[in-house]
């Protein structure tokens, strides 16, 4: 059974603090309205006590305070996050880490909001990119049927209710949320082919340095990679209900920070209007708070959503009524990371789900 910590008191804990998205993540909480008590910070699973405390200015030095660096980095245990009464627990952690934990967490009462990959597809052979293993596959499965896919708008109630909620990835947030109005009401030719042609900034590969994401690779430089391959691509597949060979994503490498654009190339199944769509949209994200809808023919960019929690979404309609170009943007470290885990943790709680976030 769950932790029943009064609403104003609710504890949570953040494993996997070091990257980029777990310093974006504890610095929401920090400010957040409602969390009363700073976020437990947690290192490593039984990982031995450094010699000098690690504190999470040394980590994220704009995240120091004007009297020093910060709160500590506590040890992880199972029996710390029991005795600190943590509600909620956030994995900034790795895939496989995320698959051993989430259980061990459940098992104690603890919900789980996971940044990884470890529980949001469904589908084995969509899962099977990410090549995890199971000690106990029957456990994991029944866990893995449980888990809420953590997109708020379109799976809110379940969120609500969830023990343990799967972030979305950066790219597929940018994609599914500005094809799911047009996809999930039927107004699509999906057989005539979508394509998303997606962009993102360099933190999107992670803090840890890579050849590809090295300056000299990167900068003055524009790349696509993972070419029918990209594991975001079982989402879009799941959450949109298309098949393989009805939607070809390719992400690019931008030599910039942070941000996604994504340009998506799609037939719509009858004529429409430019009214036709935005009121497709319009209904859609009706009380939608971290959706902003552009008036056509203006069209999101970049600049726009950095630093901010939203996702941007504009659209250009051919003459023809049917042919029509979509274009969405995010901060992928924000929208696309930590600002959708802190939404997620907002509706799990009974909060607004803007709260922390405007």
């Amino acid at each position: 059974m769950a932790n029943l910590t009064p609403s104003h008191q609710r504890r949570v804990a953040v494993a996997g603090v070091s990257g980029y998205s777990g310093g974006e993540l504890v610095r929401l909480l920090l400010g957040h309205p409602r969390l009363a008590v700073n976020p437990l910070l947690l290192g490593r699973l039984n990982e031995p006590a450094p010699a000098h405390p690690v504190h999470l200015g040394d980590l994220h030095p704009q995240l120091a305070t004007a009297a020093g660096l910060g709160d500590p980095i506590q040890p992880f245990t199972w029996d710390r996050l029991v005795e600190e009464r943590i509600d909620l627990l956030f994995l900034a952690t790795p895939h496989e880490q995320s698959r051993q934990w989430a259980p061990e967490a459940l098992a104690r009462g603890i919900r789980v909001v996971d940044l990884s990959g470890a529980w949001r597809l469904q589908d084995p052979a969509n899962r099977a990119v990410y090549n995890l293993t199971d000690a106990d596959p029957a456990a994991a499965q029944k866990i893995q049927a449980e888990a809420a896919f953590g997109a708020p708008e379109l799976h809110r109630d379940a969120i609500r209710n969830a023990r343990l909620v799967a972030n979305p990835g950066c790219y597929s947030t940018t994609i599914i949320l500005a094809l799911a109005p047009l996809a999930l009401g039927g107004f699509l030719n999906p057989d005539h082919g979508i394509i998303a042609d997606a962009k993102s900034g360099v933190s999107g590969a992670g803090k840890a340095a890579t050849p590809k994401t090295h300056f000299m690779y990167a900068a003055d430089n524009l790349s696509a990679y993972s070419v029918f391959g990209h594991r975001h691509t079982g989402e879009l597949l799941e959450q949109l209900h298309l098949t393989e060979d009805q939607i070809q994503f390719t992400p690019h490498l931008l030599p910039i920070p942070r941000g996604i654009l994504a340009t998506i190339y799609v037939r719509l199944a009858s004529k429409m209007t430019p009214e036709d769509i935005a009121r497709v949209f319009g209904t859609f994200y009706a009380g939608r708070p971290m959706v902003r809808l552009h008036k056509t023919p203006g069209l999101p960019q970049i600049q726009h959503v950095v630093r901010t929690s939203f996702c941007d979404i504009g659209f250009h309609l051919a003459q023809d009524g049917k042919r029509l170009v979509l274009v969405s943007c995010l901060d992928n470290l924000l929208k696309g990371a930590a600002a959708q885990a802190v939404q997620n943790m907002n509706l799990m709680f009974g909060w607004e789900e803007s709260e922390g976030l405007l």
